[in-house]
């Protein structure tokens, strides 16, 4: 039981002089050394979390490039139960974030054009609409759109396919919703 002190005192002592040494120096080497320690610790609770292992292994790099600011900003005691909060707060917002923009079909974008009977010839004008709509967007918003609404792919499969970022990607689909929105009441007036 002392080895087992001891150990866990000299794994203290050294993230402690690898914090100080990164924040007087900026080396992002030595940050990414005292990071690495703590990878498994990191992995396991973004999987916990988010319950897919690709996106744990973006939340692992992701949570290293919020380190790079964060551990200048902040006093911390105990480097391994800060980085487990972290961790886990990094993977609640990455799950708020995921609820905000929830996965619609086709027809749910057809609530912005009035129906009075649905009718052929109405539904056509409504999806002929859309359609023109859809060709007045932003060349991203377009693509985003069209992949995930009408291809329904998923986040990941689109950032694969467009190499957008993950936020922009999210962005682009939530502004381009938006845009849809604004574009289908104008010729529903």
């Amino acid at each position: 039981m002392n080895f087992f002190k001891k150990n866990k005192q000299h794994t203290e002592i050294n993230d402690q002089q690898l914090l100080s040494s990164y924040r007087d120096s900026g080396d992002l080497v030595i940050l990414g050394n005292l990071y690495e320690k703590k990878m498994p610790l990191v992995f396991g609770v973004c999987l916990k979390y988010l319950k897919d292992e690709e996106l744990a292994k973006d939340a692992v790099m992701g949570i290293f490039e919020s380190l790079i600011t964060k551990v200048k900003l902040h006093n911390i005691e105990n480097f391994q139960s800060w980085l487990y909060v972290l961790s886990r707060n990094y993977c609640l917002m990455q799950l708020r974030q995921e609820k905000k923009v929830e996965v619609v079909n086709l027809d749910d974008f057809m609530e912005f054009v009035p129906f009075v009977h649905h009718e052929d010839s109405n539904r056509e004008a409504a999806y002929k609409a859309l359609e023109g709509c859809i060709e007045r967007l932003a060349e991203a918003q377009k693509q985003s759109i069209d992949l995930f609404y009408l291809k329904e792919k998923c986040y990941k499969e689109i950032v694969a396919i467009t190499g957008f970022n993950l936020n922009e990607v999210k962005s682009y689909i939530q502004n381009g919703k938006r845009n849809l929105k604004i574009c289908l009441e104008k010729e529903s007036a």
